[in-house]
């Protein structure tokens, strides 16, 4: 065989191994992504979220959790700032994980936000004291996980239940200022 010939048929082996490789990346990637994964646009505030749904931008509340409104500064821009880098860390794509009732009396869908890693927004924002447990029956799917990352908040005494935590729970101060709901 001609050098050129062997020049040829390494080029053309090295081409398809490439395109090989670079399509299989593609649909590896494709399969990791389940159907309900969405990418994150907007994190509003601690406890709601803007994400893309096929052509239609929707605000997601995550359920079993309710973190502190902006106006209870300033644990409701904490709550923001740590649910943005929850969100940021996944990468901006999440799984919503929906319950038995899908949307709230605001038009919110409803939703358990499941990270890149597998953990649940929901649980982490509990877990780390940024929220408080807040839940509707019937969506109740992970109230004792929820129940047992809020006393692990709260015994460590950290975000919330520290020494300079929130005065009031937000569904108090939604109470007293009907406007911040």
């Amino acid at each position: 065989m001609s050098r050129r010939a062997k020049i040829l048929v390494v080029s053309v082996l090295t081409i398809v191994s490439l395109l090989y490789g670079f399509g299989e990346r593609l649909l590896t990637e494709g399969r990791k992504r389940p159907d309900n994964s969405v990418r994150v646009l907007k994190v509003n505030d601690g406890d709601t979220i803007t994400v893309v749904i096929g052509r239609r931008n929707e605000r997601i509340r995550l359920i079993g959790m309710d973190a502190p409104e902006l106006q209870q500064r300033p644990w409701g821009d904490r709550a923001k700032d740590y649910l943005n880098k929850l969100v940021t860390v996944s990468s901006r794509h999440v799984t919503l994980e929906y319950d038995v009732e899908r949307r709230d009396k605001y038009g919110r869908l409803l939703a358990y936000v499941r990270l890149a890693d597998g953990r649940l927004a929901n649980e982490e924002m509990l877990r780390a004291g940024y929220a408080v447990l807040f839940t509707f029956p019937p969506n109740v799917r992970y109230v004792d996980m929820f129940t047992a990352a809020q006393q692990e908040a709260r015994q460590k005494e950290i975000g919330i239940w520290g020494k300079d935590g929130i005065r009031e729970q937000p569904v108090e101060f939604r109470r007293k200022h009907p406007r911040y709901r």
